[in-house]
């Protein structure tokens, strides 16, 4: 069921899987559907109290300016160490899809004692903009998608559907699975609120906050040697977005991370992975 709660200020909505007594860990991804309700549900009837969030401007959590956000990166993981305090748990097993992933990697950093252990999925040790010369950027085929796509009505539901879809289909890998890919992008459309500007609002949904016009305050990849959370790294080997040499570097600057790669995957955790990635999040988390 979903719970509106306050945290850091901010109204958050939030779900849980699985019985609270149970070893808790918080899913962070951009909305509380990164995370499939069946992936949640299979992590809970093996002994996980599973919690899952929309990010401010995703979902039903607060909305401001997607577009002109006021706040930063670090208010990100000052929302996660809130849901966190919402729920009573001084601590908790962390993972972190994509930009969740940034949020991850901070709240290890900044809120160790938050952290019992740490899961990567699908990002990078660097905040949005230009990659580090030693790693590998977007595709471009990738970029001219994004930049030269087609136009959408965000007024529109059919329009800005088929729009998500092929934005899904350019990150995936080579096995995408399209019915499973609208099924997901037509729930996230439909759990925004009606709003005065549907278009702003539907972006904001669909395009998780423009990280690209958020301050991520100082680099974070100089201190990755700093974090203390046992880390296990899952990326997918045919990653368009983050190539697979992102997920090699956490790995190596990370001390004693473990490195788990994902055949024919992208930027994406599609249900074919799950035989993979279940088990290895049980038994990182044990």
């Amino acid at each position: 069921m979903e719970n509106l709660i306050k945290a850091n200020g901010m109204e958050l909505c939030t779900e849980t899987f699985g019985d609270p007594a149970d070893t808790p860990i918080l899913l962070v991804g951009n909305t509380m559907l990164t995370w499939p309700d069946d992936l949640c549900t299979r992590l809970a009837t093996l002994r996980r109290h599973v919690i899952r969030y929309d990010l401010r401007d995703t979902g039903r959590s607060t909305a401001a300016d997607p577009e002109a956000p006021e706040y930063t990166l670090r208010d990100l993981v000052a929302d996660a160490a809130g849901v966190l305090d919402a729920f009573g748990l001084p601590a908790a097993h962390i993972a972190g899809f994509g930009a969740g992933g940034w949020i991850a990697q901070l709240l290890a950093l900044d809120h160790p004692a938050r952290v019992t252990t740490l899961t990567l999925i699908a990002t990078r040790p660097t905040a949005p903009g230009p990659s580090d010369s030693d790693l590998p950027d977007h595709a471009p085929e990738l970029m001219e998608h994004f930049m030269n796509g087609p136009e959408v009505d965000w007024t529109d539901r059919a329009s800005i559907v088929a729009a998500m879809l092929e934005g899904a289909r350019h990150v995936a890998g080579p096995a995408f699975d399209e019915a499973e890919a609208r099924e997901d992008i037509e729930r996230i459309h439909d759990r925004t609120p009606a709003a005065a500007d549907p278009g702003k609002a539907h972006r904001a949904n669909q395009m998780a906050t423009a990280f690209a016009a958020l301050d991520s305050g100082p680099r974070w990849r100089e201190r990755l040697g700093d974090i203390t959370a046992p880390t296990m790294v899952i990326h997918g080997e045919d990653d368009p977005f983050f190539p697979l040499g992102n997920g090699q570097a956490l790995a190596t600057e990370i001390p004693g991370a473990e490195l788990i790669t994902l055949p024919g995957t992208g930027n994406e955790l599609p249900r074919r992975t799950w035989d993979t990635v279940v088990p290895a999040i049980l038994r990182h988390t044990s």
